[in-house]
């Protein structure tokens, strides 16, 4: 059952993306072909014959809102004009537990502006936070999609790490966040928290972990 749910979320993203988010007939190969490496990584590190945990609970205690993440990826990112009031809104749904309704505004304004990196990385956010801090493949993609779009912009990158970090692809977040720290400003906040990060990620990978 867990299976024919993931093929067709990822289904639906496809459809969306091309019906919403308009990308070009020369990418819908591409799109596709990442929906299936993100069931691919479903397949290898999730486990779908697990029963979910309830949700409820966890929606009415404010879902998996992280006002801390919202504040730095404000510090981080936010130099936008329109999508400023859509990032907004879905925060604000979000420190409700209205996760799903969080990444459905965040849609909204990709319909209207499809190409601004900052509503890609906050609809990989909410797709994170609704998922219980699962990397699913639509966030996975979102991320991807903010980071093409800008691929200088550290927003995406950390964020991006973060969440494979927390998924347990350690080497991949590694790669990401190398660069981005030796780019920060010495000295700053970041720089170190990405430095400390780096470490605990060479200290897992060296025992193992």
């Amino acid at each position: 059952m867990a299976w024919i749910l993931a093929g067709g979320l990822a289904a639906v993203i496809l459809i969306a993306l091309i019906a919403i988010g308009r990308i070009p007939r020369a990418a819908w190969e591409i799109c596709a072909a990442a929906l299936l490496l993100g069931l691919a990584g479903y397949a290898w590190q999730g486990s779908p014959g697990l029963p979910g945990a309830p949700r409820q609970a966890a929606e009415n205690a404010g879902g998996g809102f992280d006002e801390e993440l919202a504040e730095k990826r404000r510090g981080l990112a936010e130099r936008y004009g329109k999508a400023g009031q859509w990032l907004m809104l879905s925060d604000g749904l979000g420190r409700q537990g209205k996760t799903k309704e969080a990444a459905n505004v965040l849609l909204s304004g990709l319909r209207e502006t499809p190409d601004d990196p900052n509503l890609w990385l906050g609809f990989g956010n909410a797709l994170v936070a609704h998922a219980g801090g699962v990397l699913s493949p639509g966030a996975d993609f979102a991320y991807r999609r903010a980071m093409a779009i800008d691929p200088q912009g550290p927003a995406p990158r950390y964020f991006y790490g973060l969440a494979l970090a927390r998924a347990g692809q350690l080497k991949e977040a590694r790669a990401l966040w190398a660069p981005l720290a030796a780019s920060a400003p010495e000295g700053s906040m970041v720089r170190k928290e990405l430095e400390q990060n780096i470490a605990r990620i060479d200290a897992m990978l060296q025992s193992g972990g």
